[in-house]
């Protein structure tokens, strides 16, 4: 017999609601008369606005860990997650991805502060601007592409960065320091577009520029592995195509061992019945780069992600990743 309530778990910002909205309208119209009830949580990353996400556990702690307990103590039918701050090196045990929505544009962006141009940046090599991002990837690819620049840690959702980079605010730092202002963000296109703000994106970088997140763009649902009921429902509004993709982009991930300090990426498309995947290891200074890409059968995605994962600790992964690991 199907649920006829589902209770999905999300993080308060403007964007994880806009994400859960979705979700709720695509599952009422698939099922109607089914009840949605979305529960925010204030989790760790969204109190915390001024540490790095490392001490909380990276991402997968400070985002998802709360939302996940939540579920395994049957609060929660389920829960939504942006794919790329699910952790793919580990298992949770008792709990599975029931649904993917859709891929949203995966790449990254970058957003100017007024009187900063990318011409400017790319001339300078990035010389005396300031680059703000939390994400370890983002910052090795800055580097990379701006060598010169000076990569500041910067945190907050969308709408709080943007607004201190236009108000030239200083970013705070846990140890009562303070760093910026930054003249430049790099984020996601896909959130800068759930939440209003595509207008600011000054520039789009290309995959060849710098390889999205594994699972960027895409929006889990996450539910309790014997919650048949609520699994049945969750297919209905499934994405076939972004889930494999996500089970090729995550197998990378579990097979290098990637922590949260681990600048990795990797992305997948399919066209017809193949499936491309391509990921890179980087240093942080951007410095090393070790690239994998490999093609297989669409339906077999998470073969592809093995191949290519070993690939890459085959080029010599394992000792950039070992060394990016904290100490």
């Amino acid at each position: 017999m199907a649920a006829s309530r589902i209770r999905i778990g999300t993080r308060k910002s403007a964007m994880a609601l806009a994400q859960t909205d979705e979700i709720a309208r695509r599952l009422i119209a698939a099922v109607p008369g089914l009840d949605v009830e979305i529960v925010k949580f204030q989790t760790t990353g969204d109190s915390d606005q001024v540490g790095k996400l490392l001490p909380h556990g990276g991402k997968g702690g400070a985002f998802v860990a709360e939302i996940r307990s939540a579920i395994l103590s049957g609060e929660l039918q389920a829960a939504m997650h942006s794919l790329k701050d699910m952790p793919g090196n580990e298992d949770t045990p008792g709990l599975v991805i029931g649904a993917t929505l859709a891929r949203d544009p995966p790449g990254d962006a970058l957003v100017l502060r007024q009187g900063v141009s990318i011409d400017e940046l790319r001339r300078t090599r990035g010389k005396g601007f300031k680059i703000g991002t939390n994400a370890v990837r983002r910052a090795a690819y800055a580097r990379r592409l701006f060598p010169d620049v000076e990569v500041i840690h910067f945190r907050g959702a969308a709408d709080t960065r943007i607004r201190k980079l236009d108000r030239l605010e200083m970013q705070r730092l846990p140890d009562g320091g303070a760093v910026g202002p930054a003249d430049a963000l790099i984020m996601a296109r896909s959130g800068l577009e759930r939440v209003g703000l595509a207008n600011r994106i000054a520039y789009e970088f290309s995959p060849q520029e710098m390889l999205p997140a594994a699972g960027q763009g895409i929006v889990a649902v996450e539910c309790a592995a014997n919650d048949w009921p609520t699994r049945r429902i969750l297919a209905l509004i499934d994405d076939a195509t972004a889930h494999r993709c996500a089970d090729a982009e995550r197998e990378v991930l579990w097979v290098l061992n990637g922590h949260c300090n681990s600048p990795v990426a990797g992305f997948a498309a399919i066209d017809g019945a193949r499936m491309s995947l391509t990921a890179v290891v980087l240093d942080h200074a951007g410095g090393v780069f070790i690239e994998a890409s490999r093609t297989g059968p669409a339906d077999r995605p998470r073969e592809l992600g093995r191949a290519v994962g070993l690939e890459l600790l085959h080029k010599g992964a394992a000792d950039i990743i070992e060394r990016s690991r904290p100490v």
